[in-house]
């Protein structure tokens, strides 16, 4: 059985330490604050006097905490360094693609393998079938250990030996989240200043979510193309949307609402058409965001 550290103890690093124990994994547990591992020892980890003796005791390290920077502080010691050696590196932590890169290329100089993962999953469903672990680095290494990898859930995909890609596929997948989220957030201000109901909003959102499904893939579709020209399958153009667009101008001056995110995408879309892109599709937007 593959012998394993997880250096980080909240509510994320804990999941992980129970799915690898439920497995049957031996494994040793480090965390910056000791009484956090208490309720993993109860489940049989270790919990080891430093991290270094944690990662010299096992196969994989696996790391999950705050950010790069505190994961940093502690591996980049000269004993955790050299306990590395050999070692595979799985850095589950958030991040930037080029602090994965960075961070690969120093495990590469103390001798150690490294993949960078994101994980797509809050932490009640880490271990479950659903949840979704992306991988990127070494195919091989990913292959050699993906059994493993397979009981922190049943969606776990190796996304290219480019290891900045995990990190950029959490990011580009959490902007859509974000998107919709602070929509929402524009959508119930402007209900609640015109006196609408949020049930009501709701309920005239549901059919509407197709519209904004279809108007989404296509313009994957079109980005992916670069077809920005307006042509007989265009949804709409941004003559259209700019002109619906400044609706929502006009009531977040009209009633004083927040006005940062409508500002921020006028923006956006005065730059594309003082480029002379305002009859082309809205792909044509894509270019701007450079």
């Amino acid at each position: 059985m593959t012998t394993i550290c997880v250096f980080g103890a909240g509510r994320m690093g804990s999941a992980l330490a129970r799915a690898f124990l439920a497995a049957g994994h031996v494994m040793s547990v480090w965390n910056r604050t000791p009484e956090r591992c208490k309720p993993l020892a109860d489940l049989g980890a270790r919990i080891a006097p430093s991290l270094d003796d944690a990662v010299a005791a096992s196969d994989i390290v696996v790391v999950n905490v705050l950010d790069y920077a505190a994961a940093d502080t502690h591996l980049r010691s000269p004993a955790v360094s050299h306990a590395l050696g050999g070692k595979l590196l799985v850095q589950l932590t958030s991040g930037s693609p080029d602090q994965a890169r960075q961070t690969a290329a120093w495990a590469s100089r103390h001798g150690s393998r490294y993949l960078d993962g994101a994980i797509m999953a809050t932490p009640n469903v880490i271990g479950q079938p659903f949840a979704t672990i992306l991988y990127a680095g070494d195919h091989p290494t990913f292959e050699a250990n993906k059994a493993v990898f397979d009981v922190l859930g049943g969606n776990t995909v190796h996304v290219g030996d480019d290891v900045g890609h995990a990190s950029a596929l959490d990011i580009a997948l959490l902007s859509p989240l974000w998107g919709t989220l602070f929509g929402t957030l524009q959508a119930i201000a402007v209900c609640q200043a015109e006196g609408i109901a949020l049930d009501a909003y709701a309920r005239h959102l549901k059919p509407f979510t197709k519209i904004i499904h279809d108007a989404t893939d296509d313009l994957i579709v079109r980005a992916r193309d670069r077809r920005y020209r307006a042509d007989d399958d265009t949804l709409a153009s941004i003559t259209a949307h700019h002109g619906a667009f400044q609706h929502l101008m006009s009531v977040c001056r009209e009633r004083q609402l927040n006005g940062a995110l409508p500002d921020a995408f006028d923006g956006i879309f005065r730059a594309a058409i003082a480029a002379g892109h305002l009859h082309d599709d809205f792909a044509a937007l894509v270019p701007f965001m450079r």
